[in-house]
C-alpha cells in the first residue's frame, strides 16, 4: 500500500506525452476551485430558520463569510507545510489526503447546519475543508512547472486555472441541489389577515392556538427569497433551505473525483527536459529575471524578493477575495431594488458563475501572457489598471442609484469581470514568478510558503468587507427610520420607534421593510454598501504595485548557496 502512493510509483515512462497531466491537474483543481463559489450558500445559510427571511435564531452574514475566510486561512497554513511534504512524497499521496479533507469537511459541516452549530461549520468545512484545499492547491502546480520548464507561465495558468473554473460548475450546480432539496415553511397568509404581536424586538402568531414565531415578507423582500413566493406570514422552523443536504452530496461527489484524479499523477524522470528545448540564453534570462540556478525554500525566505512578493500576493488577493465572499449579495443589493425585474436571485448566481469564467480565463490568458511580457510587468498592469477598476465602482453605484438604468448594471459587470481576471491571473503567474527568481527544483515548497499570504488576505479581505458592509447598514437603517413617519413605524413592526435598536438586532427591521413607509423619493442607501471598501480596495493595489516595482533579481551568492 506504501509504494502505491510513493514518489516512485508514479514516475512516467520514457515516451510520456506530458499533454496527458494538465486533466489529473485541473480536475483537483475544479473541485477545490467551487470554494469561490461560497457566496451561492449565503443566501440559505443566513435563513437556515426562517428559510423565507432570517430569523432571529439565524446566523449573520458576517458569520458565514467567516466560514469561507477560515477556510481560505487553513488553504494558506497547510499548504505551507505541505509544500516541502508534497516534494518528499510525490502529489499522489497529497491528493488522496486533500480529497478526504475536502470531501470530508463538506460531511461535517452538513452536521453542523443541520444541529445550527456554527462551531461545526466552521470545523468541517473550514478547517477541515481548508486542509483540504491546500493540500490539493499545492499539489498539480509544481507537477505541471516540472513537466513544462519551456511555458512555465503557461504551465501555472493550467494548473491554477481548473480553480478559477471551479465556481463555474459549482455555482450553478449548488444553486440547482438548493433548489431540490427546498422546502418552503408554513405559510399562514397575507400580513393583513394575521394578528401579529410583537415581543423583545420579535414577531409572533398564534397557530392552532398557540404563539409561534414567524418571519414577514414585504413586497421588497421577495426578491431575496431563496425561492420566490407570495407576500405574507410564514411559521419560523419550519421548513428547509436545502443547504445541508447539499453539503452532504458535494462531499461525496468532490471526494470521489479527486482520488481518481490523484491517482492518475505521474512525474517526469531526473533529469527529463521537452525534446528539442535548451534553456534560454543569459540574455533573456536576465531581462525576465529568469535564475539559473535553484534555491532552497530556506534561502529563498531569507531574501528581500520572497517578502515583497508576499506582499503582492497578499494585497492583491485581499482585493479580490472580500468580494467574492458575499458576490451573490452584494450584486442583489446594489441592484435589487434598482433593477428588481432583471435582478433576481438567478441572475445574482449567474453573477457568480460568470465571475467563475472570467477568473479562470485570466489565470490562462495572463499567465501566459506573462511569458512574454515578463512577470513584473504583467503585476504593473494589475495593479495600475485594478486601482482604477476599483474606483470606478462606486461610481456606477452612485448613477444607478440617481437614475436606474441596466447601463450601470452593464458597467459594473464588466469592470468586475475584468478585475477579476487580474484576480486570477496575479494567482495563475506568481509560480512561474518564483520559479524564475528561486528556480523550478524547490518551487512547490517555496510556493506552499508564500501561500500564507493567501491566507492572511483571507482574513483581511472578507473582515474588511464584511465590517465597512455592517457599519453602512447600520448607519442606512438610522437614517431610514429617522425620516419614517413614527405611527407608520409602529404599524409597521408593532413596536414604536423607541425600540430601534433592539429591532434592529433581532432582524425586524430591515433595509427594504423601512423602505416600504419612507417618504416618497427616499432613495434606496443599499447601492452605496460597499463604496467604502472598494476604496480600500483600491489603495491596497497601490501599495501592492509598489512592491512589485521593488523586486530585483536573486544575487548570484544566493543562487548559488
Amino acid at each position: 500500500m506504501a509504494g502505491l502512493f510513493s514518489k516512485q510509483a508514479i514516475i512516467a515512462k520514457p515516451g510520456f506525452n506530458r499533454w496527458k497531466a494538465p486533466p489529473a491537474s485541473v480536475a483537483i483543481h475544479l473541485c477545490i476551485g467551487s470554494v469561490y463559489a461560497w457566496s451561492i450558500f449565503n443566501p440559505a445559510l443566513i435563513k437556515t430558520q426562517g428559510v423565507v427571511a432570517s430569523a432571529p435564531e439565524d446566523w449573520s452574514l458576517r458569520e458565514v463569510v467567516w466560514v469561507f475566510t477560515v477556510a481560505i486561512v487553513f488553504l494558506g497554513l497547510s499548504a505551507a507545510v505541505a509544500g516541502k511534504w508534497l516534494e518528499r512524497v510525490g502529489p499522489r499521496a497529497v491528493g488522496v489526503v486533500a480529497a478526504v479533507c475536502w470531501g470530508g469537511g463538506f460531511l461535517v459541516g452538513a452536521i453542523g447546519i443541520w444541529a445550527h452549530q456554527l462551531w461545526l461549520l466552521y470545523l468541517g468545512y473550514g478547517v477541515i475543508g481548508g486542509c483540504g484545499l491546500g493540500l490539493g492547491y499545492v499539489s498539480p502546480v509544481s507537477t505541471l512547472i516540472k513537466w513544462f520548464p519551456d511555458r512555465r507561465g503557461m504551465a501555472s495558468g493550467m494548473a491554477i486555472m481548473g480553480f478559477g473554473g471551479g465556481a463555474m460548475i459549482g455555482a450553478p450546480l449548488k444553486e440547482w441541489l438548493i433548489g431540490l432539496f427546498y422546502k418552503a415553511p408554513q405559510y399562514l397568509g397575507a400580513t393583513d389577515s394575521v394578528e401579529l404581536v410583537t415581543e423583545g424586538g420579535r414577531r409572533f402568531a398564534r397557530v392552532a392556538g398557540e404563539l409561534r414565531e414567524v418571519v414577514v415578507i414585504g413586497a421588497n423582500d421577495v426578491s431575496q427569497m431563496i425561492v420566490p413566493g407570495p407576500e405574507g406570514v410564514y411559521v419560523a422552523g419550519t421548513g428547509a433551505v436545502g443547504v445541508a443536504e447539499t453539503f452532504v452530496v458535494l462531499g461525496v461527489l468532490y471526494c470521489l473525483v479527486m482520488l481518481l484524479a490523484a491517482f492518475s499523477y505521474r512525474l517526469p524522470a531526473e533529469g527529463w527536459k521537452p525534446a528539442g528545448w535548451t534553456p534560454p540564453p543569459p540574455s533573456e534570462t536576465t531581462r525576465k529575471m529568469i535564475s539559473r540556478h535553484n534555491v532552497t525554500v530556506e534561502r529563498a525566505m531569507g531574501t528581500r524578493q520572497f517578502y515583497l512578493l508576499w506582499i503582492v500576493l497578499c494585497f492583491n488577493v485581499t482585493a479580490g477575495i472580500g468580494v467574492l465572499g458575499v458576490a451573490k449579495t452584494m450584486m442583489t443589493e446594489i441592484f435589487g431594488s434598482s433593477l428588481p425585474n432583471i435582478v433576481d436571485a438567478g441572475f445574482a448566481a449567474t453573477y457568480v458563475l460568470m465571475i467563475s469564467v472570467f477568473n479562470m480565463v485570466g489565470r490562462f490568458f495572463w499567465a501566459s501572457i506573462s511569458d512574454w511580457l515578463g512577470r513584473k510587468n504583467t503585476y504593473t498592469i494589475f495593479f495600475v489598471l485594478g486601482a482604477a477598476l476599483y474606483l470606478s465602482i462606486p461610481w456606477a453605484a452612485q448613477q444607478v442609484s440617481a437614475s436606474p438604468s441596466v447601463v450601470w448594471l452593464v458597467v459594473f459587470y464588466a469592470v468586475t469581470m475584468i478585475i477579476f481576471t487580474m484576480y486570477g491571473g496575479g494567482f495563475a503567474t506568481i509560480p512561474a514568478y518564483l520559479a524564475d527568481l528561486f528556480g523550478a527544483l524547490y518551487v512547490g515548497a517555496i510556493h506552499g510558503r508564500l501561500l500564507t499570504a493567501w491566507s492572511t488576505a483571507g482574513v483581511l479581505g472578507p473582515l474588511a468587507i464584511t465590517s465597512l458592509r455592517e457599519n453602512a447598514v447600520e448607519k442606512a437603517l438610522r437614517d431610514l427610520a429617522a425620516k419614517a413617519d413614527p405611527t407608520r413605524f409602529a404599524e409597521q413592526f408593532g413596536a414604536p420607534i423607541g425600540q430601534l435598536e433592539q429591532l434592529i438586532a433581532e432582524k425586524t427591521v430591515t433595509i427594504p421593510k423601512l423602505l416600504e413607509i419612507a417618504p416618497p423619493g427616499t432613495a434606496d442607501p443599499s447601492t452605496t454598501l460597499y463604496n467604502s471598501t472598494m476604496y480600500l480596495m483600491a489603495a491596497l493595489l497601490v501599495v501592492a504595485l509598489a512592491a512589485n516595482l521593488m523586486v530585483r533579481p536573486v544575487d548570484e551568492e544566493v543562487s548559488k548557496g
